[in-house]
């Protein structure tokens, strides 16, 4: 006789609570330690910030000045001081006012996020569209076809952006007159998004790929046939879900690298968003403006993962007992 133990609504959510407590500590120690050496390393680039506040040395601004300013942003007190008010303003949200453009950084970094989002969303679903193409023409298929996809994705995934999108631009802008050359309109957005996209979707295609091919060697491919189902519809119904799900584990880190790509392909098509933002912040040590946007950066790395997690048990509903138990 066997014993069935309910479970209780209370311990049926305590396993998921713990997971998301465990991940929001996470996410806080991640931001923490991006500031945290975004702040040093920033303080060890040669320059004065107050000078830059000023409009550089070229400005020749009185030394009176120079001191006043100094003074009024705390760039005389102790380094380690100043950590702890930067940290201090952090815990309020409250990133400061760009030392450039005057005004608040969480305002200047709002007015460029869209297009920044725009472009990379754009991008990983192109490079989706190509892992799974390449996925399912070619994996598991021996002779000229399985070569010839494996090639491709080698291509692909070696390709570096600033390289991909000049040529991309020269080729279809510039000789073919296809598709302009700088755009704020969805036009504009085909050559940048293709220049993140398809490296991305190289590799997502090897990863795919082996996957792929691992699970056409697995049991229920076999009991799958034994059913009368067809090839095809193994390969879309039953081994693609498998295959996918590599894939969608990395495409958390693949959406963090597009937009760190962003900033290559943003000055490479003259095209809005925090990259463009991130250069002339950089350049111009404007420390409030640099820590908003790897900010920004390191938040949707965050964001990421916690969507891929919910894409996992989306795909492969198995995986929320497992998530629970291993939790």
């Amino acid at each position: 006789m066997t014993v069935k133990i309910l479970e209780s609504p209370r311990s049926r959510w305590r396993a998921p609570a713990r997971r998301a407590a465990s991940q929001l500590g996470s996410a806080i120690l991640l931001l923490w330690a991006v500031a945290t050496i975004v702040f040093f390393l920033q303080h060890m680039v040669p320059g004065d910030p107050a000078l830059a506040i000023l409009g550089g040395a070229s400005a020749n601004p009185p030394e009176e000045t120079v001191q006043a300013v100094r003074e009024q942003y705390g760039f005389d007190q102790p380094l380690l001081v100043q950590y702890a008010a930067f940290l201090g303003g952090l815990l309020h949200l409250d990133i400061g006012e760009s030392y450039t453009m005057k005004e608040s950084v969480l305002a200047v970094i709002g007015e460029q996020i869209i297009p920044t989002l725009q472009l990379t969303t754009t991008a990983l679903l192109i490079a989706w569209v190509i892992a799974l193409a390449l996925t399912l023409l070619s994996a598991g298929r021996s002779g000229l076809v399985g070569r010839i996809g494996s090639a491709i994705e080698v291509v692909f995934a070696a390709l570096p952006h600033f390289w991909l999108g000049v040529v991309l631009l020269v080729v279809f802008a510039v000789v073919l007159h296809w598709l302009p050359v700088v755009d704020g309109g969805p036009l504009g957005l085909i050559l940048p998004s293709l220049t993140l996209g398809i490296p991305l979707g190289g590799f997502l295609a090897q990863v795919t790929r082996d996957e792929f091919d691992a699970a056409l060697r697995e049991p229920f491919v076999l009991s799958a046939r034994s059913r009368g189902a067809t090839l095809h519809d193994v390969r879309w119904r039953h081994v693609l879900r498998h295959a996918a799900l590599p894939g969608i584990a990395l495409s958390g880190w693949g959406l963090g690298s597009l937009i760190s790509g962003a900033v290559v392909v943003e000055v490479i098509f003259s095209r809005q968003g925090i990259g463009q933002v991130l250069v002339s912040a950089v350049t111009a040590q404007d420390l409030p403006l640099v820590v908003g946007v790897t900010f920004v950066v390191a938040l949707v790395y965050v964001v990421a993962n916690l969507l891929t997690d919910l894409a996992y048990v989306v795909v492969d509903p198995r995986l929320r007992t497992s998530i629970g138990r291993a939790s």
